[in-house]
């Protein structure tokens, strides 16, 4: 299913940015609470902290309006919403492909919440090729260009196929153990509420903080305050790469003193954590907590 939409000038900066990203391939996903929206996490640094000065109560717009957001994500309203987020708006799908987008929306509903097969979206300008890549950005601190290096190799890995790890938390192999008295459920709830907030709130913040001119000082020890913990969680419930980079960097943290370093190095890592938390929304059991009564839309 194919839909062409345009960029307008609401909001500039992150249009352009969204323009010279293009081509790009990603997991497509659908929103698990707000309603008939659309959306997938963008390889765009620049989202987690340009600037957005037009805000939109979503659910006021019409349908087809295009979103980019400091989460990392593109988004498509396609129908009714229900959650009252402000968003940024930096486009309009064609009124002539509204009925295509909303069967694609339920398409997308349908695999992330039962059927499981990933659906990828290919994001390209009008009449050219598609394709895929993930931008690379560079440090002065070799060790530091090194971590950046292997996140960024480890992000190309995942991007468009599921992480292995997490196929086995999910299948219910998990070498820790974790899991009270032999539950699974529990632990997959535990993952994906602690991998959202480390990607959205911790890297993502760190960055739009680095950018905003916070102190080195402040910076090192916000990085020390807000990511180890739930890296170490994570790692014992077998994201063990996660915990791996997420203890390079702390060690690293003394020696960063270059902003451009630590900015780079956090909006990778901010990357790979929001990659590894579309695959779980993606391969979580929606299903298992379906109201009773309740039918999928």
């Amino acid at each position: 299913m194919t839909v062409s939409a345009t960029l307008d000038e609401r909001n500039l900066a992150l249009s352009e940015a969204l323009w010279d990203a293009l081509p790009y391939c990603t997991l497509q996903g659908h929103a698990l609470v707000a309603g008939r929206h659309l959306y997938h996490l963008a390889p765009i640094h620049g989202l987690l902290h340009l600037p957005a000065t037009h805000r939109v109560d979503r659910r006021t717009v019409p349908d087809g309006t295009v979103f980019c957001s400091r989460l990392q994500h593109l988004g498509i309203k396609y129908g009714e919403l229900t959650e009252p987020m402000t968003a940024t708006p930096v486009g309009q799908v064609a009124e002539a492909d509204l009925d295509v987008l909303a069967e694609a929306g339920q398409a997308v509903w349908e695999a992330v919440f039962s059927t499981k097969k990933p659906v990828l979206a290919e994001v390209r300008r009008a009449d050219t090729a598609t394709g895929h890549r993930l931008p690379l950005l560079g440090a002065t601190n070799p060790q530091v260009n090194a971590l950046i290096r292997d996140v960024h190799a480890e992000t190309d890995r995942i991007w468009l196929q599921a992480p292995r790890e997490l196929v086995d938390l999910h299948e219910g192999r998990v070498a820790s153990g974790a899991g009270s008295f032999g539950t699974l459920l529990t632990t997959l709830v535990f993952v994906n509420g602690e991998t959202r907030p480390l990607g959205y709130a911790c890297y993502g913040g760190l960055v739009r903080a680095a950018s905003e001119g916070m102190p080195m000082d402040a910076l090192r020890h916000m990085a020390r305050v807000l990511a180890g913990t739930p890296a170490e969680f994570l790692g014992y419930c077998g994201l063990e790469n996660l915990w791996g980079f997420t203890r390079r960097m702390l060690d690293l943290l003394d020696s960063i003193d270059d902003r451009d370093d630590f900015t780079a190095l956090m909006a990778h890592l901010a990357l790979y954590v929001n990659c590894l938390g579309s695959w779980n929304s993606h391969l979580f059991p929606w299903e298992a907590e379906q109201r009773p009564g309740g039918v999928p839309a």
